[in-house]
């Protein structure tokens, strides 16, 4: 076996230097001929190792990807497009550290992926997914061959970094593909996330690191340690990364990745911003979605001028009706646009978009691209008239401010929108209920509320077109699945105005379950941390209209079984406690507190509202502090704190 290690060692050293570092220094033909006696060699013997190049060949396509939680989550950034928007960042900032560093580095537009490493051997691949969870795609992953199968590092490791297809490479694929391949983003996602590792490998994508999500032993003190350590374990990362003294270095750091990235044969759509100080992100923390302590610069969106052929409207789940305009193809941001969205009738008129003019449309990654503004109009050109009655069910619209409404709730596209919510991913999570098949159900089994696809049979599916045995066992496998579902995701999915992932999970947090939150009042509800005066107002009139009542009744007696995540309790030292940490303990990571202080009863909150109860208080605590103090919140030290838990 001597000879089959020194054949691998050698072999992942030639792909190190060919793939991560661009430097090969052997033939192609060198490397073959080193390879094919390996392989000869294990197919001798029946071993194969875990770190052999010999597995990263495609292999047969897999049945669906499994979900993993990811070690520690993975959070999106907040984004900024303009100067005084992060100066904004850099004043809170400079709240917690006087005179704070930052890194600067490009953000590449492609598919977060997180890699997993146990006792040195890699153990698995998985996209970013919602940040708590993602689907583990090591099949595909292992065609990639810019990442290590063995590390130095001995301990359990998450690292991230972002799956990327080169420019030159898609072009190169295109030239043979049957079907093009439009932007190197879509291929890289549509590479990682196919059944077929042999389509994966076929695209040819990388990974670029960046980040260490979850070391089990030691930390990086720094963002630029980040980088140093992601090299000595054999990652590739991109070799650029600034730091930066003042906001000024930021910003020309910024610039100088604008210049450049026109001729980097990757596709980016931005800069990265983080605080170099791990110490001091500890202080900042985490907002619901992003980390306090960076932010993303997102480059100007691209912008062309096309014509508006018609103005068509929709209608939504909640009734209203938004005007779309249906223009002259157009590329922009490496797709082809042929639809731009207007908010209502008053953004229309304002922005002066007539059917036949001339109109500047922007869009910016994957966001729906909009009308800016009317550039030309031209003879001929037609007003777009407020429409009267609803274009799906000719009822009477009504006016609620600057917006149209049908008021018919069984109109086609508003059931057909509430069900498509009600399934999706984040809510019941109806794998195969689609908004096709919700058109179907509505027009032949006279689908109108969520509570009846649960009474749907067998037979009744088999009288849709298209349905067919295994889509219809797929359909009523998914559609019992759902019945135990999360109460926060079942909050979510009733679809009431305002109430998003965020919302519901802070609803659940302070009512516990349905029948509280029937009952609550507005000012309870502005007392969360994520619900205004509108989604209040919303939620107190959701749960007054008997007809949602009794949906919810419906859908719990068809068996849907809302349930609240049970938190390990080991004493109620902080039992009906509301916490805020802040500032650095030096005995305890902020996560390590945290779950301390929900084992034991309490619940954190991440900033000080008139609902916090506790203030725990490390060094450089800062404005949290001072809020506590203002509203005569109980404030302890890390060492009562240490007290309290012996």
């Amino acid at each position: 076996m001597d000879k089959m290690r020194a054949l691998i060692d050698q072999l992942n050293k030639w792909a190190y230097e060919y793939y991560v570092l661009d430097n090969p220094s052997v033939s192609d033909r060198e490397y073959d001929k080193l390879y094919d006696e390996l392989r000869a060699l294990e197919e001798s013997t029946g071993k194969v190792e875990f770190d052999s190049p010999t597995k990263r060949v495609g292999g047969e396509p897999i049945k669906g990807f499994e979900k993993h939680a990811h070690i520690s989550r993975l959070y999106s950034l907040d984004k900024s497009v303009t100067y005084d928007e992060l100066d904004t960042f850099f004043t809170r900032i400079k709240k917690v550290e006087e005179n704070p560093e930052y890194t600067v580095e490009y953000k590449f537009d492609g598919l977060t992926m997180c890699l997993t490493y146990d006792g040195g051997k890699f153990v698995r691949a998985t996209t970013r997914g919602n940040g708590v969870e993602g689907e583990d795609v090591t099949a595909q992953c292992l065609t990639i061959k810019s990442f290590p199968l063995a590390i130095p590092y001995k301990g359990t490791l998450e690292v991230q970094g972002e799956a990327v297809i080169r420019l030159s490479v898609l072009e190169e694929y295109n030239k043979t593909a049957k079907e093009q391949l439009k932007n190197a983003r879509n291929a890289v996602a549509g590479a990682i996330r196919n059944l077929d590792p042999k389509i994966t490998a076929e695209r040819k994508p990388e990974i670029l690191f960046y980040n260490v999500n979850y070391m089990s032993e030691g930390e990086l003190p720094s963002q630029t340690a980040h980088f140093d350590f992601l090299r000595e374990q054999g990652f590739k990362v991109f070799e650029f990364l600034r730091l930066c003294k003042n906001e000024d270095e930021v910003k020309a750091a910024i610039e100088e990745i604008e210049i450049e990235r026109k001729n980097l044969d990757v596709l980016t759509d931005g800069a990265v911003i983080k605080l170099n100080t791990t110490k001091v992100r500890d202080i900042l923390g985490y907002t619901d979605k992003f980390p306090r302590w960076a932010m993303a610069y997102k480059f100007e969106a691209e912008e062309s001028i096309t014509t508006v052929k018609e103005v068509v409207w929709q209608v939504g789940r909640t009734g209203k009706l938004t005007p779309l305009a249906i223009v002259e193809p157009v590329e922009l941001a490496g797709a082809t646009v042929r639809k731009a969205t207007l908010n209502n009738f008053g953004d229309l008129t304002r922005k002066d978009v007539k059917v036949g003019s001339k109109v500047l449309i922007r869009r910016s990654n994957e966001v729906i691209p909009e009308i800016l503004g009317a550039v030309e109009h031209v003879e001929g050109s037609l007003n777009v008239e407020k429409p009267k009655n609803c274009p799906f069910c000719g009822s009477s619209v009504e006016e609620v401010g600057a917006n149209l409404f049908c008021p018919n709730k069984y109109c086609p596209p508003r059931v057909v929108g509430k069900v498509e919510h009600f399934a999706s991913k984040d809510a019941m999570d109806i794998e195969g209920l689609s908004e096709k098949t919700a058109e179907l159900m509505y027009d032949k089994l006279g689908l109108r509320e969520c509570s009846q696809v649960y009474n749907y049979t067998y037979e009744d599916f088999s009288s849709l077109e298209g349905f067919k045995d295994k889509k219809i066992n797929n359909l009523l496998g998914a559609i019992e699945k759902s019945k135990t579902v999360s109460l926060e995701r079942f909050i979510f999915a009733l679809g009431i105005d305002g109430v998003g992932k965020v919302a519901a999970k802070d609803l659940v947090k302070a009512f516990k379950n349905i029948d509280n939150l029937k009952s609550a009042t507005k000012d309870e509800l502005l007392e969360l941390e994520n619900v205004g005066d509108i989604t209040a107002e919303a939620i107190v009139n959701w749960f007054k209209d008997e007809k949602n009542l009794a949906e919810i009744d419906s859908l719990l007696s068809a068996g849907v079984n809302p349930q609240t995540a049970q938190k390990s309790v080991i004493s109620s030292i902080f039992g009906g406690q509301f916490v805020v940490l802040t500032g650095t303990l030096q005995d305890f990571k902020r996560s390590e507190a945290q779950k301390i202080i929900e084992e034991n009863g309490g619940e954190c909150q991440s900033s000080v509202t008139a609902k916090t109860t506790l203030v725990i208080a490390g060094e450089s605590a800062g404005s949290k502090l001072d809020k506590a103090k203002k509203l005569g919140i109980k404030i302890i030290d890390e060492a009562t704190f240490k007290e309290m838990i012996k």
